[in-house]
């Protein structure tokens, strides 16, 4: 199973919680559904520079309250708290292109989270696995540096699956890689999984990486 399933989705209602927290009836649940997705997608390209790595939705009758978790927070609030208020129209210009009607009485609130370690976000780490697999460095070289420093980090374990035409060859293959231990069938493991794509030359190369990170206190 644990090799079939979303490690993330699998431990939601034991031991991690919904990104998107809100009610809706039959009538309204795609539509809240297909706005979480948009704003979701729009918050992780706009604050790439930033360092985002998780966006929770809460929905309540006349507000949303959006947390996003960064490593670098000062990108995102600015100066004065400026960089707050742009996203904030950001999301209402995406909420007013997605229900054709400009919003008026809609109450945003943005809250902004620091990642304690950021060498223990698999997101992160992914992103940054695809950004050197760009550039063109050897992926044995990427992934090895890549694991030691998030095992020197505190993590207990780590996986990383490289898939496709890997390093420009003509078939498509799977490599694996591991260090440490990560029970991905055991519900009570604090696992952290993210799946970033690299385009390269001769296509795109998908990135996989599990991180078992230290139980929260």
């Amino acid at each position: 199973m644990g090799q079939k399933i979303n490690p993330i989705g699998f431990r939601i209602g034991n031991y991690k919680t919904w990104k998107s927290r809100w009610f809706a009836d039959d009538k309204t649940y795609k539509d809240f559904l297909f706005e979480d997705i948009r704003i979701r997608e729009g918050l992780m390209k706009r604050l790439k520079l930033a360092g985002i790595n998780n966006v929770e939705i809460e929905r309540l009758t006349k507000s949303m309250v959006i947390t996003v978790t960064v490593s670098r927070p000062g990108v995102v609030i600015g100066r004065g708290g400026t960089g707050i208020e742009d996203v904030k129209k950001f999301i209402i210009s995406i909420l007013s292109d997605l229900r054709k009607k400009q919003i008026k009485n809609l109450k945003i609130d943005l809250k902004v989270n620091e990642i304690k370690n950021p060498e223990l976000s698999a997101y992160l780490i992914a992103g940054r696995v695809a950004a050197d697999l760009e550039r063109r460095m050897p992926q044995r070289r990427v992934v090895s540096k890549t694991m030691e420093r998030v095992m020197a980090s505190g993590a207990k374990g780590i996986k990383i699956v490289l898939s496709g035409r890997i390093g420009g060859a003509d078939i498509s293959r799977v490599e694996k890689y591991h260090m440490g231990s990560v029970p991905t069938q055991t519900l009570r493991e604090n696992i952290d999984y993210a799946q970033v794509p690299a385009l390269l030359k001769k296509g795109y190369v998908g990135v996989k990486v599990w991180i078992d990170q230290a139980k929260e206190e």
